[in-house]
């Protein structure tokens, strides 16, 4: 796995590692999906189907330094810390974020092939 530097205030950190995501799924109008794609997409969709996880993983996937502290996610979505956390390992299962941890903080990344498989699935355009 590849590791890109995160400046931060006086310290240089690894960014955090992106795993390899296979290519799930033919776009659904191109063919009819096998039960493990099938299983793999609903696992996926099913942890989007939330507002507080939509929104924990737009401000993970816009994230400028690529990685965001479990910390700096409570405010932006006006839940409690133990509320976030259980979002975010709700999102992690699915194969949509990935974590490490810093010290004592946990930060989280989107995993942009994971999205880019659903983008797929859907026969979405390219952005």
């Amino acid at each position: 796995m590849r590791r890109s530097p995160i400046v931060t205030p006086g310290r240089l950190l690894p960014v955090i590692p992106q795993p390899a995501v296979q290519d799930c799924c033919t776009p659904l109008r191109a063919s009819v999906l096998g039960a493990s794609d099938a299983a793999e997409l609903a696992r996926r969709f099913a942890a989007l189907a939330d507002p507080v996880r939509l929104r924990l993983l737009s401000l993970l996937a816009t994230s400028a330094d690529g990685a965001v502290c479990a910390c700096d996610l409570v405010e932006p979505v006006g839940k409690s810390q133990p509320t976030v956390s259980h979002h975010l390992r709700i999102l992690r299962e699915a194969g949509l974020v990935t974590s490490e941890r810093r010290g004592s903080n946990i930060w989280y990344a989107a995993v942009p092939a994971a999205l880019e498989s659903l983008r797929t699935a859907l026969g979405a355009p390219d952005a």
